[in-house]
């Protein structure tokens, strides 16, 4: 099992992300120690250099970071035939619950890379990099976080066993059983579409004010409503939206769509939701930080192209998970 390609590709480029994130841990504590902007000695020059030069290769690891995430899913899906009872990656986590905690870790991961690398591009952009001591000590935090995923991975993958028998998205996903899940799969559908449309309004009217003002206000209320999105997608994704993506009434399991048979949809539809949530939380968690006059006009400048980049998530997210309801055969309102 562990010889599988995708399981090799995952277990590698994570200890190779390890490995990087250590060395640029050595220079983050030596720059956490000494930095400072106001002298001009040897140490401080060469602390500037090796910041840019750690920054750099920064950007790529994050990078492949949230590329390991996709691969995950992708690897997931692919070995599910090796279990018996397993249909989608459904079955091959629950062949090892350990599984649901890297896939929990990895999101978490995305997350936290993809703000630092927005955290490094406004420090890069102003001339005094008021934020070099605080993205260097979020870098640190990062390690541990990078450690257990990697730790995660090899105790889930080294303990399957192939013809192992698994439960699979038809219980787990299903309103008959019990938990939290099941309670999402079971909400009636002419609950919860007015529900979600009544959070994706919200959080588009938001969007747009975000877009015309620049009040302070608008921004955490945007974050809020971030949140809220990224939440009510994932439930709505699991009580209704699937059924219109599969076309079945009774399927409505969030792996299925990144299979081939379904034309990879739910790729577009992660991303999308990713975009949304992540670029409109970027406003909200950056203007406290606007502590300098470099740092405000910085912010007064990326601001937009966030709330757009959220904007066209939103709107890949809606059509990709959408356009099924509102053009596919399966009609679920009215009955």
């Amino acid at each position: 099992m562990i010889l599988h390609p995708g399981i090799l590709a995952l277990l590698f480029s994570s200890t190779l992300i390890l490995l990087l994130l250590l060395i640029a841990g050595g220079v983050a504590l030596r720059i956490v120690r000494h930095w400072n902007s106001a002298s001009g000695s040897a140490t401080q020059l060469q602390l500037e250099r090796q910041t840019w030069l750690v920054a750099t290769l920064l950007k790529y690891v994050i990078g492949f970071q949230i590329i390991t995430l996709f691969l995950l899913l992708f690897t997931l899906d692919e070995i599910h035939p090796l279990f018996v009872g397993a249909m989608c990656a459904t079955g091959s986590l629950n062949a090892n619950l350990v599984g649901w905690l890297v896939l929990l870790i990895k999101i978490g991961l995305v997350f936290a890379g993809a703000m630092w690398l927005a955290l490094n591009y406004l420090d890069q952009r102003t001339e005094d990099t008021p934020l070099v001591r605080m993205k260097y000590l979020l870098l640190l935090l990062l390690i541990p976080l990078v450690a257990l995923d990697l730790w995660l991975q090899w105790e889930y993958f080294s303990g399957l066993r192939p013809q192992m028998i698994t439960s699979c998205c038809g219980s787990l996903f299903s309103a008959e059983g019990e938990g939290v899940i099941s309670t999402l799969a079971g909400l009636p559908v002419k609950q919860g579409v007015p529900r979600f449309f009544a959070v994706v309004v919200l959080y588009a009217v938001l969007l747009l004010a975000n877009l015309r003002w620049r009040a302070v206000v608008l921004r955490n209320l945007l974050f809020v409503a971030a949140v809220l999105l990224f939440f009510a997608s994932l439930a709505a994704l699991v009580s209704f939206l699937s059924l219109y993506i599969y076309q079945l009434p009774s399927h409505q399991c969030p792996f299925d769509m990144l299979q081939g048979h379904y034309y990879y949809i739910g790729y577009p539809i992660y991303l999308g939701l990713f975009m949304a949530t992540l670029f409109a939380l970027l406003p909200g968690l950056c203007r406290p930080l606007a502590t300098t006059n470099s740092l405000q006009q910085e912010l007064e400048r990326i601001e937009p192209v966030w709330l757009r980049l959220a904007l066209f998530g939103l709107m890949l997210f809606l059509v990709s998970s959408c356009w099924q309801m509102v053009f596919g055969p399966l009609q679920l309102l009215g009955s």
